[in-house]
């Protein structure tokens, strides 16, 4: 007859090991979340400047590009969002270019007043799904903004 042990720790190290890896795994994947989080910040950012530059050589006296000259607010979201960095969801991002409606440079018919001389500024939003185990799902809201003087 075979006797079993109540006081036997069988099956203990499997069950620590389970809780371990467990928590172990949740803190890999939120930190790999984050610094997805820190990627699409970075993104953002560069985008921003990128979609500054791109309005500021596109002013009301652009002659040297074949299209989009002047820019529009479309064409710059257009431009922004067609860089397509790796990770990065364009369904999930908001850019919007706007310059000044009056100025010194500005003359009262023009609108917007993407003349030489005055700011335009670009701002991107992007929303990143967040999903770390264990957590509710959220979407951690960013938003980078960048105003250049526009050269032509």
């Amino acid at each position: 007859m075979i006797r079993l042990r109540c006081n036997s720790e069988s099956g203990a190290s499997t069950v620590e090991t389970v809780l371990a890896c467990t928590i172990l795994m949740t803190l890999v994947i939120g930190i790999a979340q984050i610094a997805q989080g820190l990627y699409a910040y970075h993104y953002i950012a560069e985008a921003a400047r990128m979609g500054t530059r791109y309005a500021i050589v596109r002013g009301s006296s652009c002659s040297s590009f074949a299209s989009a000259c002047p820019a529009a607010a479309s064409d710059v979201q257009s431009y922004v969002k067609g860089l397509d960095f790796p990770g990065i969801s364009v369904s999930d991002m908001t850019v919007t270019a706007t310059w000044p409606t009056t100025g010194s440079a500005c003359t009262p018919s023009s609108s917007p007043c993407n003349n030489p001389g005055n700011l335009v500024k670009v701002r991107v939003q992007y929303q990143l799904p967040l999903s770390i185990p264990y957590v509710t799902n959220v979407n951690l809201n960013m938003n980078n903004t960048s105003q250049m003087v526009i050269s032509q």
